[in-house]
């Protein structure tokens, strides 16, 4: 029941966006357009930047499923575009309402949570310290947040394809050569 409540809000809040700014929206907006009282929302949320933060984690984890390792990481990298895409009017809005800090919080979180899985895979035979694996996986991480966020400022046009195509390229075998090189260094 809970994650219906959460699930609820979080579609009631995209709604509203629809028609005016995050930083207009007030918790009475969402539960009255939701149908719940004010203390159902505080139940489930501390304000309504939680809201927003559980509703990327919580829909990046659909679009992520099954694709986190290091064979079809480009699929859900991919499905987190197609998801951003989808939820266009949400992600532009909250990108203009909210502070930097908050939105590369938020894309960082949806990019850690593939890239952390991939690099996990790719050193499961590796002596390489979890701090060396944090490193590697925050370079993956900061690098692709920051395209993520060039793409939105620039309101969503190249085709996420052709993003991802270019990032194959650059790394292609380097996420593996990275783990073998700090695991030589460690020795």
């Amino acid at each position: 029941m809970s994650n219906t409540t959460k699930n609820a809000l979080a579609q009631s809040l995209k709604e509203i966006l629809l028609k005016k700014p995050l930083d207009k929206v007030t918790i009475t907006d969402i539960t009255n357009n939701c149908g719940v009282n004010r203390m159902t929302f505080y139940y489930h949320f501390q304000d309504i930047y939680d809201l927003v933060e559980w509703t990327c984690v919580a829909e990046a984890e659909k679009a992520l499923a099954g694709k986190k390792n290091y064979d079809n990481w480009q699929e859900g990298f991919y499905n987190l575009f197609l998801l951003m895409i989808e939820n266009k009017p949400f992600v532009t809005n909250v990108y203009h309402s909210m502070s930097r800090e908050h939105i590369d919080m938020y894309i960082r979180r949806l990019t850690e949570a593939l890239f952390i899985e991939v690099i996990n895979e790719l050193c499961k035979d590796s002596p390489l310290s979890d701090k060396d694996k944090e490193f590697i996986a925050s370079f993956y991480i900061y690098a692709f947040s920051g395209i993520v966020l060039d793409w939105i400022e620039h309101n969503m046009k190249e085709n996420p394809k052709d993003i991802i195509h270019r990032l194959s390229i650059i790394t292609e075998g380097n996420m593996a050569d990275a783990i073998k090189r700090f695991s030589n260094q460690s020795k």
